[in-house]
């Protein structure tokens, strides 16, 4: 049989079809300007498809609350050892400032994370410490939304404790975590894993327990870590589990599923040597990026139609220019963001309201304010446009 052209690829595509991993992977590697424009078409119009024209955006803030890790990610410039200048370890007077000053500005959800240290125990136990998180924000502000601890810390808390996955989720779950974030998921292949974080759970053990949090009805989101050594089969390979991961959610009737998805290039110009020299540049190839977001709309959309950029790693007008490329959504305002600037991020680490509606308008699209699980919310002081 011969082999499908990206047009053929394409118009099976917008028929509504799945496609194949190998015809993804045909997307992924072209290199000719028309076939590249044929794909960013295609991804935005299964994005007004799947997902309307209105692009949505969230008040949001991150809180990491400690940058003390025991493991050494070859990517990462975030994490400290105990003691190293740099350190730190939010205490709970801090956490309840942060919170306190996120929902006075508008916030409705926080997402939380943080290095994995050891020594975060309440008499002894990890769980405790994590359930003394939530319970710091969430008694003080009860409305607001947490998007807490990654699959890696929720793997962290059960091996530390000696407790099953679904016991942690189930805990902090009913302690009011409201979603868990998909991060710590790299690149879902075991070869690039044990390069890029080989002390970090292993891809079986992060669909496990993102599986295990949908049955739980914990949603998630999800992400990839794109643009370092991973080959574009390696990428397509990621997104296939992602979108099997969702099929099954949907199949079996779980409770929560997937969110969205979320392509986070690497940024490698504070990363640690080995990995910066042998990627051997330090900033996201915005054209590499935007193809994988156009793909990804395409494979993924029939089953995650929330797709985001990020634009501390892209900056503001890379993650507007993926408003073209198959996104739905710009994001959120962070208010303070850490671990992707110390790793020489240049897109900044707060956004505001306004900024976010300005890069929309830009496009001539409506814009919609939305919390974290994609329902629309309705402010007083922040109008919506509408063309």
């Amino acid at each position: 049989m011969a082999c499908k052209t990206v047009d053929n690829i394409l118009d099976h595509a917008l028929s509504g079809y799945d496609l194949s991993t190998t015809d993804a992977v045909v997307l992924l590697k072209q290199t000719d300007p028309q076939a590249i424009a044929a794909i960013r078409t295609t991804a935005d119009q299964l994005r007004y498809t799947q997902a309307g024209n209105t692009v949505t955006y969230i008040i949001n803030r991150n809180i990491n609350f400690t940058n003390i890790c025991e493991q050494h990610c070859s990517f990462c410039a975030f994490r400290r050892d105990n003691g190293d200048p740099g350190a730190y370890w939010l205490d709970w007077e801090q956490i309840l400032a942060k919170s306190t000053d996120a929902v006075a500005r508008g916030a409705t959800e926080i997402c939380m994370q943080g290095g994995l240290n050891p020594e975060a125990q309440i008499n002894g136990q990890s769980l405790a410490y994590y359930l003394k998180l939530v319970e710091t924000i969430k008694q003080a502000f009860p409305q607001i939304h947490l998007h807490a601890f990654s699959p890696q810390e929720v793997e962290f808390i059960a091996r530390l404790d000696g407790i099953k996955y679904a016991d942690v989720i189930a805990a902090l779950k009913d302690a009011g975590v409201g979603s868990m974030p998909g991060t710590a998921a790299e690149v879902l292949d075991d070869q690039v894993r044990r390069v890029l974080c080989p002390e970090k759970i292993n891809t079986a053990t992060w669909l496990e327990i993102v599986g295990t949090a949908h049955k739980l009805g914990l949603p998630t989101t999800s992400t990839i870590l794109s643009g370092h050594i991973e080959t574009p089969e390696q990428q397509i390979g990621h997104l296939e589990k992602l979108r099997s991961l969702q099929k099954t959610a949907i199949d079996r009737g779980y409770p929560a599923r997937i969110t969205e998805f979320i392509a986070l290039p690497f940024v490698g110009q504070e990363a640690p040597k080995s990995l910066r020299h042998r990627v051997g540049r330090d900033q996201p190839v915005l054209d590499d990026a935007l193809l994988l977001t156009a793909v990804a709309r395409i494979y993924l959309g029939n089953y995650i139609p929330n797709h985001q950029p990020s634009w501390v790693k892209l900056g503001l007008a890379g993650a507007t220019e993926a408003l073209l490329w198959g996104c739905n959504d710009i994001g959120g305002t962070l208010m303070e963001e850490h671990i992707t600037t110390m790793a020489g991020a240049v897109g900044g680490t707060c956004m505001e309201v306004e900024t976010l509606q300005s890069a929309i308008a830009s496009l001539e699209r409506p814009y919609q304010q939305r919390d974290t699980l994609y329902q629309r919310v309705i402010s007083q002081s922040i109008l919506d446009f509408r063309f």
